[in-house]
């Protein structure tokens, strides 16, 4: 897999990833209780408001961003949901 130099493009592509587990799990962002940013540049993170603000919507989940070095430098943001598993 290609990534993205941009932590812009990087966060777009994590959150397709992510959207794709929580769609073969049943869930959706709607479902996203809990989410945690980790970033090696706490600088880069304004950037990605706009495209969280997009996915999570007007009632966005628990937040937490950490600024630590990622296994990858090229690496720019990681980011790990919680959500609720679907009714059954």
């Amino acid at each position: 897999m290609t990534v993205p130099e941009g932590v812009v493009d990087q966060c777009r592509l994590a959150l397709e990833i992510i959207g794709r587990a929580l769609t073969e799990a049943g869930s959706s962002f709607a479902d996203v209780v809990r989410v945690t940013y980790i970033l090696p540049d706490r600088a880069d993170f304004p950037a990605c408001w706009p495209v969280l603000a997009d996915v999570f919507g007007a009632n966005p989940p628990a937040a937490t961003m950490i600024e630590a070095g990622l296994i990858d430098p090229a690496m720019k943001i990681e980011i790990e949901v919680t959500a609720r598993a679907p009714a059954t």
